[in-house]
């Protein structure tokens, strides 16, 4: 098992969530939240990332699924800094261009303990099935604030709500997982800071 793990609870009146996270992994995912659009699009995410991600959450999804998405993006945020240690070795920086049919996705992360999400995105519905689209942006928000990282996200073109989201995990498992990658030449952590 990877050195470079991570468990997270947390119990709010709104919300209780149980996490693991290995940053290591083979793509492997076990998630059991009450919001199934945010399931299916984690699961994307440890599939392209290469992350092994167990979640067990519950939430007040009779009013909506705001708490419950955004408390798991902000433990996904403490999970992934946790599980990145001293981030000594990193790559600290990764992007990715990731198609999906008609649209297409970049994302850039800089693992640089400065949280900024610029968020260029046009969602052309206001729901998918029963999911608000705008929590995406709530979710990404409260990711990089609490994994402290600049988070850059940007879709080129596309027409179809759902692609455009999937097109956006995508690209944030893989560029997450190129700038969490250990590069064998970097001596310590990559900042003249000596520091991140």
């Amino acid at each position: 098992m990877s050195e470079r793990t991570s468990s997270i609870s947390r119990k709010t009146n709104e919300t209780q969530i149980e996490m693991n996270l290995d940053i290591d992994g083979q793509g492997k995912s076990d998630l059991n939240t009450p919001v199934p659009f945010l399931n299916h699009m984690l699961d994307l995410w440890t599939r392209h990332g290469l992350f092994d991600l167990t979640i067990h959450a519950a939430g007040d999804v009779e009013i909506d699924d705001h708490h419950t998405t955004e408390d798991i993006g902000i433990c996904l945020g403490q999970a992934f800094l946790e599980a990145l240690g001293d981030k000594r070795g990193i790559r600290r920086y990764g992007s990715a261009l990731v198609p999906m049919d008609e649209a297409l996705a970049q994302v850039v992360v800089d693992l640089s303990n400065r949280p900024h999400l610029e968020w260029r995105v046009d969602l052309p519905s206001e729901k998918v099935g029963t999911f608000d689209t705008e929590l995406v942006h709530e979710f990404l928000w409260k990711l990089a604030l609490e994994a402290r990282m600049n988070l850059h996200v940007i879709v080129h073109h596309g027409t179809n709500t759902h692609h455009i989201i999937e097109a956006v995990f995508k690209a944030l498992g893989r560029a997450l997982d190129e700038a969490s990658q250990i590069d064998p030449r970097v001596t310590g952590v990559p900042s003249t800071k000596g520091m991140l």
